[in-house]
């Protein structure tokens, strides 16, 4: 009937995964657009890079949402590999947007709950990944 002691993610701790996944960034030498969200997907902390993509920006922040939304890593589903150019727009239209199959955003888990989630757009797949687990390797310290 209720749940008690929730993790929750803190700004302050958004804050210091926005700064992890940033010093990735800038060591791999690629300016990014870095949001994380809460467990609800609601925005907590956002960055943008000088020199990152603009077009990024909301992809950033797509991939966030729906890393916290699905509680798993955005991407085409392992079971199926690579999603069909027509899954992809299905995908995202069917959810107004809010999920997409790119990767480059993954769940902040806490205790085994999903507390909010990184995303990260701007450089290829493999570098957005990198920079978000950058982000989840900061909570790791913490949690």
């Amino acid at each position: 009937m209720l749940t008690r002691n929730n993790p929750k993610l803190t700004l302050e701790g958004a804050r210091a995964i926005l700064a992890a996944a940033e010093a990735k960034a800038r060591a791999i030498k690629v300016p990014m657009n870095i949001a994380v969200v809460d467990g609800a997907g609601f925005l907590l902390a956002f960055i943008r890079m000088d020199g990152a993509k603009l077009s990024s920006v909301d992809v950033s922040l797509t991939k966030a949402r729906g890393a916290a939304l699905r509680a798993s890593p955005t991407g085409p589903s392992p079971a199926s590999g690579e999603p069909s150019a027509i899954l992809s727009i299905g995908l995202s239209l069917a959810t107004d947007c809010q999920l997409t199959p790119i990767r480059g955003g993954l769940p902040l888990v806490v205790d085994g709950q999903v507390v909010g989630a990184i995303g990260v757009s701007a450089g290829s797949e493999d570098e957005d990944v990198s920079v978000a687990q950058a982000g989840v390797d900061e909570l790791k310290k913490f949690a």
